[in-house]
């Protein structure tokens, strides 16, 4: 009986500090994690237009999939039409053919 009044809080004791050495453990791991790790969804740097491409490429494959149509970026009605005017059409499309396979590619890897 006296074993138990005692082991009992200690336990409680030593269960309790392991949990602040264990969250000072998962804090380390974080900030040593590099900040330009970006998601495969993630435009990339440059103009509106550039990512606004990338963003459409991305729903346009998933739209294409989902519709069980030809997977194929140039056949897309934005990347025949792009929705931006002059030199940023070619820019538009290849962001948005980028952001197309980008869509794709993680399709496959989750597969």
């Amino acid at each position: 009986m006296k074993l138990n009044r005692i082991a009992t809080p200690l336990m409680a004791v030593v269960l309790m500090s392991g949990a602040p050495i264990f969250a000072h453990a998962q804090n380390s791991q974080k900030q040593n994690t590099p900040a330009q790790v970006q998601d495969w969804n993630t435009p990339p740097a440059g103009t509106e237009q550039v990512q606004q491409g990338f963003r459409d490429g991305i729903e346009a494959a998933k739209l294409d999939k989902a519709a069980k149509r030809k997977i194929d970026a140039k056949s897309s009605h934005l990347y025949k039409n792009p929705p931006v005017k002059g030199a940023a059409k070619d820019d538009y499309r290849n962001s948005f053919e980028k952001g197309y396979q980008a869509q794709l590619e993680h399709d496959n890897a989750g597969m």
